[in-house]
């Protein structure tokens, strides 16, 4: 008999619990890299480019890629001149990643595996001057969007940036649109979170909205990722 669960972190484990499967998923999920998963390719998002183009992202400065998969975004920003730390939970993405940059030469990089949201990073890093997360939210259960704000808020250096790609609600979307409810009693998350522009404005009320509109549809040939039924966002602290 368990009747150990007494704080908050407690009881945010224990519903983690309940995603053990989805969670899981994540482990062997990049062994197969010829899988025709759109973002295993080796391209930036377009809104992360544009948006470093146009300014609105200062340039340098610390940076941390949350859910990094194989470092495609964690690769330009070293590029751009960032010292970077991306984090992910699969070893085999972080791997990845890692031959991506030995590759490119890139040496202002440093992998981390681990759940950014549960376990603190080195004390030698940050405060961030841009959080930058391409499809990490939209897997979290609505409960772990409290730990993500209070990540924000712990990590975000002040008048630093986040930004966000996500699920996006409607026809052209894609993810789930189930209230949060429903994912304890499913105990699943359905493949992903989609949200609308509401609900992220509502979620993320205590940062300046600077951008949020649909991620352009890149074609094959673009150097950059972009798939519409994604939001992106872009936000100040």
């Amino acid at each position: 008999m368990n009747r150990a669960t007494r704080t908050a972190d407690d009881v945010l484990r224990l519903l983690d619990g309940l995603f053990a499967e989805d969670a899981g998923k994540w482990q062997g999920f990049y062994d197969d890299r010829d899988r025709p998963v759109p973002f295993f390719v080796p391209k930036p998002d377009e809104n992360l480019v544009e948006h470093l183009d146009q300014g609105l992202i200062p340039t340098g400065g610390r940076a941390l890629d949350l859910g990094c998969g194989p470092g495609r975004n964690a690769l330009h920003l070293a590029a751009r001149g960032f010292d970077v730390d991306a984090v992910d939970l699969s070893p085999g993405a972080l791997e990845w990643a890692r031959e991506r940059a030995r590759e490119a030469g890139l040496e202002n990089i440093r992998f981390l595996q681990g759940d950014a949201f549960t376990t603190d990073l080195p004390a030698d890093r940050g405060p961030y001057d841009l959080i930058y997360d391409s499809g990490c939210f939209h897997h979290l259960p609505p409960h772990r969007r409290v730990t993500y704000l209070a990540f924000l808020t712990r990590h975000l250096a002040p008048g630093g940036h986040f930004a966000l790609t996500c699920f996006a609600a409607g026809p052209d979307g894609m993810g789930s649109e189930l209230p949060d409810e429903a994912f304890y009693r499913d105990r699943s998350l359905h493949g992903g979170l989609a949200y609308t522009a509401e609900s992220l404005r509502a979620v993320f009320a205590d940062l300046e909205e600077l951008s949020l509109r649909r991620m352009h549809d890149e074609p094959a040939t673009s150097p950059h990722f972009g798939e519409p039924f994604l939001w992106t966002a872009l936000f100040r602290h």
